[in-house]
């Protein structure tokens, strides 16, 4: 049999006769030897298979990856382990592969994607943070991405556990003063959890998990997250409730949440004032949802009594976080959430499946970015793309209350055969465009039913003709929202439903129709919605406001049910007004709400 052009690490620990029989090339742990020995014996191996073709693909590891994960990969492909390289090396090895595996420390660059040049058909992130893989350069270079996403969630759950009851009983406290030669049994007096009220922050895969242990402790558990299904939540005996009530009732607080816009630096000065003073704070999330400096001012007030930290916003920390990390009263772990020796091996394992499953072009649910599409589909497809996601991002803002969006119905209007119309990347998009703005997960057209799934929204279609021109795709796409409540009355249809309906204009989004109200607003940029009386001197009084805040508009659109009635004002606007200015518009006499959409 011809020898392969690749090269397996022998750190799998596969037998040399199992190589042979795959036609593996062997050489001893590459990992273990200098980048120079590597490079040398890894020229000469190539070098002396250079006249050998192999159907199978080729697989570079540039992380440490767990043995079992590494055994999946090595039953598939020609696999690689070449750990440490610079982002030079590796650019000047990556032409040779098809798959990238990688933890956190490969940069994985759109610079490492243009010396691919085409090859590489997907990069696999073993763990769930993917802030090291440039998705927009990997979509444009046809590369799929793909994640380990479910892994962990034990290994957190049981770490955050760990963290609560330590801090507890001061049991690093205690250590440590032992071990100083110290008997200090007065000094390390700790607290029970039992019937203490532990409020979990985010309830999702981890945060759940978190849930279960605390009740298993004895403990009431409460839950804060704004689009967790209240039936599913009660469930395993968790009461749902508002974050301010989360964190005005718990001796405990569990952060649980994903890092977005929205949820940057939540944990501040205002929420650490609402909290019971002495309560107890877990971080096992992300660093990003605390501001470290007002966590240090509420730990030095007493307002909480210690604090459990295994994320930080800068990692190593320094500055505040390093002040944070030092202090009496703060139990820290180096990121440790997701690291057990089965943690480990589960990633690597989900890891190597879906690399693989890639590579055999099958769909995967942990895809992060969005397939190939044809030139052809995307120049009919994409100004309805984009307003289909402009219409998810406006319908999930626009939903007031804590019950988020559970149930949507969306109907296009189009002149051609519902058969003839597939809508599944539009129907992908919509998903996107709705989960997106309150979540970390990444939607495409491949993993957006099982997305949408797991968060408990349901999407169903309807295809409505209508006599346009046959090359218009679609003519128009509207979103019902069911069992919502809104933040702008005049959304609702007589069914209670929230209504919102857009178009293509000149190959611009639209939005054409807010609940029984006709308007023309340009989804670009920013926009405030008013629902007011249609009278005189209305577009003045608010132009006013805003220009007095020097908040500059693009654009102003007014959609009225009849004269001097009732009319829906929208104001596209080019920087975000601060809260106060919108309640100055929204005291303006004539208008009875107004809403502010980021688009």
């Amino acid at each position: 049999m011809a020898a392969a052009t690749s090269i397996w690490c022998a750190s799998c620990n596969l037998s040399s006769q199992t190589h042979k029989k795959q036609s593996y090339p062997i050489l001893p742990s590459l990992h273990k030897l200098s980048l120079s020995t590597n490079l040398r014996r890894i020229s000469t191996t190539l070098n002396s298979a250079a006249n050998s073709e192999s159907p199978w693909p080729s697989i570079l590891v540039s992380d440490k990856l767990g043995e079992a994960g590494l055994h999946l990969l090595c039953q598939f492909g020609h696999v690689e382990c070449l750990y440490n390289l610079s982002l030079d090396e590796l650019c000047l090895r990556i032409g040779e592969f098809d798959a990238l595996v990688v933890r956190s420390g490969t940069k994985v660059t759109r610079r490492l994607f243009e010396a691919a040049k085409g090859r590489l058909k997907v990069v696999g992130r073993a763990g769930v943070g993917i802030d090291n893989v440039d998705r927009q350069a990997a979509t444009e270079f046809g590369c799929l991405v793909v994640n380990a996403p479910t892994a962990n969630t034990i290994a957190a759950a049981e770490h955050g556990i760990a963290l609560l009851t330590a801090m507890a009983r001061n049991v690093a406290r205690a250590d440590a003063s032992m071990k100083a030669g110290k008997w200090e049994r007065s000094k390390n007096v700790g607290v029970t959890v039992v019937g203490k009220t532990l409020a979990v922050m985010g309830f999702g895969r981890v945060g759940s998990e978190v849930a279960r242990r605390g009740k298993a402790l004895g403990m009431r558990v409460i839950a804060h997250d704004p689009y967790a299904p209240a039936d599913t939540v009660r469930a395993i005996g968790v009461d749902l409730v508002s974050f301010d009530e989360a964190l005005s009732t718990a001796h405990f607080v569990s952060l649980h949440m994903p890092l977005t816009p929205s949820t940057h630096r939540l944990f501040d000065d205002r929420a650490f004032a609402k909290m019971t003073k002495g309560v107890r704070f877990i971080n096992v999330a992300r660093g990003g949802l605390v501001d470290e400096d007002a966590l240090l001012r509420a730990l030095d007030s007493g307002i909480v009594a210690q604090a459990a930290v295994d994320v930080f916003s800068e990692e190593p920390p320094s500055g505040d976080a390093s002040r944070l990390a030092q202090h009496e009263n703060v139990l820290t772990t180096p990121h440790l959430g997701a690291n057990t020796k089965e943690a480990q091996e589960q990633v690597a394992v989900e890891i190597a499946e879906a690399v693989v499953g890639a590579l055999r072009g099958e769909l995967s649910a942990t895809a992060l970015n969005a397939p190939i599409i044809s030139p052809q589909v995307m120049s009919a497809l994409g100004p309805y793309v984009a307003l289909a996601e402009k219409l998810g991002r406006v319908a999930v803002q626009l939903v007031a209350g804590g019950t988020g969006i559970q149930t949507v119905k969306v109907l296009y209007a189009s002149p051609r055969d519902p058969n003839d119309l597939d809508t599944r990347i539009l129907r992908a998009m919509i998903t996107k465009g709705i989960i997106e703005p309150i979540s970390d997960a990444h939607v495409n057209l491949v993993n957006a039913d099982f997305i949408a799934k797991q968060k408990h929204l349901r999407i169903s279609e309807e295809k409505v003709g209508t006599s346009s021109r046959v090359d218009q795709p679609v003519e128009s796409i509207q979103l019902q929202i069911s069992g919502a409540e809104s933040r702008l009355e005049s959304t609702l249809l007589d069914n209670g439903r929230i209504s919102i309906q857009g178009s293509v204009k000149q190959g611009v989004p639209h939005l054409t129709r807010v609940g029984a109200f006709s308007v023309n607003v340009s989804l670009e940029g920013n926009v405030i919605l008013c629902h007011q009386v249609d009278q005189p001197g209305m577009i003045g009084q608010v132009g006013n406001i805003l220009g007095e805040r020097n908040v500059n508009v693009s654009y102003m659109s007014v959609g009225r049910s009849g004269k001097r009635g009732k009319a829906v004002m929208a104001i596209g606007v080019d920087e975000e007004p601060d809260e106060a200015t919108l309640k100055k518009i929204g005291e303006v006499p004539a208008i009875y709400e107004c809403v502010y959409l980021h688009l």
